[in-house]
């Protein structure tokens, strides 16, 4: 798969997802066969204004490539002139342009899925990052429409590959859905009919024959998958591994420990104590899920308050577990 100038030899990317996908779970999903992973989505707003907080979103190592920087705006000249200060000062393989984020405190400012609503503000702000940023490829990532009605991504994606977009990837919901429902893969289907540009589909990928099924019903290029991979970041591995005759992985409980604890000190070598028992915690509960005894661990965990505890009580299930 190639994406403008860049060649993407694993077509699995990792979603932007805000509070998620940070350097220790992008550098974790990567190493569990992630192809292209993406930070977390910043507001061109924020950079303009040099937020040191959004700034630091933007952080990555040569490891985490090819890499992907999204944006969130609603004025096309300020994320223009974003997409340029990301460019000189990080210098990603990506750029990507959010047009799918449905989150009201992002939608009310005029921004993320509510551009879907006005595909000429869609388009100039879509031509004034190609403008700024030439060097590197530019995509998209877009939801079907605003709601039921307005369904527009087949038509947006025409005009986005005209402007020069280099890839779109589709979450076939609409932003009134946000997680809602089931996606609409259909749309996936039509858009990758209609134009030559690499199409990624995204949307309810939740195992390996998710995206085999994707696939083989849209002729999607790639896929993207986000909340598939909430404690499982795995799941990169097992579509990897599903590839090659007769090799298969299965994931018990003694390696869903193990593999959290190597993210728990990839948290721990990266924020400050607060922040990292924070993240602890809300990954956690993702990991722990589906077998005997996983509410009452799950419960244990939410009471700790310091970092000691967490890895007593991740000591204590590998003892339990043994």
């Amino acid at each position: 798969m190639k994406i403008g100038n860049l060649n993407i030899s694993n077509p699995l990317f990792l979603a932007p997802m805000a509070g998620i996908t940070d350097q220790p779970y992008r550098i974790l999903c990567r190493e569990m066969g992630a192809g292209v992973v993406y930070t977390e989505f910043v507001s061109a707003n924020g950079i303009i204004r040099e937020n040191l907080k959004t700034l630091e979103l933007m952080k990555f190592t040569d490891d985490e490539r090819p890499i992907g920087v999204q944006l969130f705006g609603e004025n096309p000249d300020v994320v223009g002139k974003s997409a340029k200060i990301v460019y000189d000062m990080m210098k990603p393989d990506i750029i990507d342009i959010n047009y799918g984020c449905p989150v009201p405190k992002v939608t009310k400012r005029g921004a993320g899925s509510a551009i879907l609503k006005n595909l000429s503000l869609m388009d100039e702000m879509t031509q004034a990052v190609i403008e700024y940023v030439p060097e590197i490829p530019i995509t998209v990532k877009m939801r079907s429409g605003w709601d039921s009605k307005h369904i527009i991504s087949t038509e947006a994606g025409i005009r986005l590959e005209k402007i020069g977009v280099s890839a779109i990837t589709l979450h076939p919901r609409t932003a009134k859905q946000q997680f809602s429902g089931i996606s609409n893969w259909d749309l996936i289907k039509e858009l990758k009919n209609e134009v030559n540009i690499p199409v990624i589909g995204n949307g309810d990928i939740q195992c390996q024959d998710d995206y085999y099924r994707m696939k083989q019903e849209t002729g999607c290029d790639g896929a993207m998958i986000g909340r598939g991979a909430l404690g499982k970041p795995w799941i990169f591995q097992l579509i990897c591994n599903s590839r090659l005759k007769d090799v298969t992985l299965n994931f018990d409980v003694h390696d869903i420990i193990r593999i959290y604890k190597r993210h728990f000190y990839m948290l721990d070598s990266y924020y400050d104590t607060n922040i990292c028992i924070n993240h602890a915690k809300k990954h956690f509960n993702w990991y722990f899920k589906g077998f005997d005894g996983a509410s009452i661990w799950r419960k244990k965990f939410m009471n700790v308050k310091k970092k000691s505890e967490i890895k007593s009580l991740l000591n204590a299930m590998e003892y339990y577990f043994k």
